[in-house]
């Protein structure tokens, strides 16, 4: 758990778990070895373990504190969702839920769950297991969801032939419930959430993703939920990962994004980054360079 400010804005990191667990091309199938390779000094070794061949991919999500708000960026896997096939995240028991009180953001207090899509680990800790169903974790809160996912998945079409489905039983267990429970709204870009948050729009990855820019006091910041996976992918925007369902969108997405980035120094804050987690996009020659951010 580590925190820094944007301004008057407080951001504190929140990780379910981090590991070396993807085939790189299993993740990004369009490239091989030598890719990696070539690009050993920025993915090695907190993106990239060499010597087995393996990405570091980690699961976390972010809370904001503007002013009397607490606000939940995406909600990572959850504890004990089944998710048959996918055994890292099969009934997972994290102490998210601690981390969270003890980053000052008990579930009862959270005000705003902002979600950059509907992907199965980004939605989990929206509701929690009990007395027999799944309840919301974050019972006083207005959770938002991208409605382009939303429509995406309740039309079926995510269990379309040719289609990756990474939305799965997610849908039903960890969106579904705050839908019914009447605390969800569908957002599209160019909202502002919480006085604080500009919703963008980031489709390619997902149907409907969006990313959310705060500013504060001349600072700036964007969760760009899975714009990016890597670092690898600022040094070669052309490179997706094979959970994209729009390829050619998502290349544009990511493109327009580093130059939004480079141009306004904004501190760069994915989803499944490796060690230090969040960074700046600089220009080097006619591409651009990942810089590190300190905590």
């Amino acid at each position: 758990m580590q925190t820094r400010a944007v301004g008057d804005l407080k951001v504190t990191r929140i990780l379910e778990y981090a590991g070396p667990t993807h085939d790189p091309a299993f993740l990004f199938p369009d490239i091989d070895r030598s890719v990696l390779d070539a690009n050993a000094g920025l993915m090695a070794p907190h993106h990239w373990i060499p010597h087995m061949n393996k990405l570091i991919v980690t699961i976390q999500f972010w809370v904001v504190h503007a002013g009397s708000h607490i606000i939940v960026v995406d909600t990572g896997v959850g504890n004990f969702k089944p998710r048959a096939g996918i055994a890292r995240m099969n009934m997972l028991n994290t102490l998210v839920r601690e981390w969270m009180i003890a980053a000052g953001a008990p579930p009862e207090k959270v005000t705003h769950v902002v979600m950059t899509h509907l992907h199965a680990d980004h939605v989990g800790w929206n509701t929690t297991w009990q007395d027999g169903r799944w309840v919301p974790t974050f019972p006083n809160a207005r959770y938002y969801l991208p409605k382009e996912d939303f429509v995406f998945c309740e039309q079926g079409r995510n269990r379309e032939p040719g289609v990756v489905d990474v939305f799965g039983e997610s849908f039903f267990d960890s969106v579904m419930p705050v839908v019914d429970a009447g605390l969800a709204e569908m957002i599209e870009p160019g909202r502002e959430i919480a006085d604080c948050l500009q919703v963008e729009a980031a489709a390619g990855h997902s149907p409907g993703q969006v990313a959310f820019r705060v500013r504060s006091r001349g600072e700036e910041a964007i969760f760009c939920g899975d714009i990016l996976h890597s670092p690898l992918q600022i040094v070669r925007p052309d490179v997706n990962s094979g959970y994209c369902i729009r390829p050619d969108l998502a290349r544009s997405t990511r493109l327009a994004l580093l130059h939004q980035a480079a141009d306004s120094g904004a501190l760069v804050l994915p989803v499944h980054f490796g060690e230090p987690y969040c960074g700046y996009v600089r220009r080097q020659d006619q591409g651009f360079r990942f810089e590190p951010a300190g905590w």
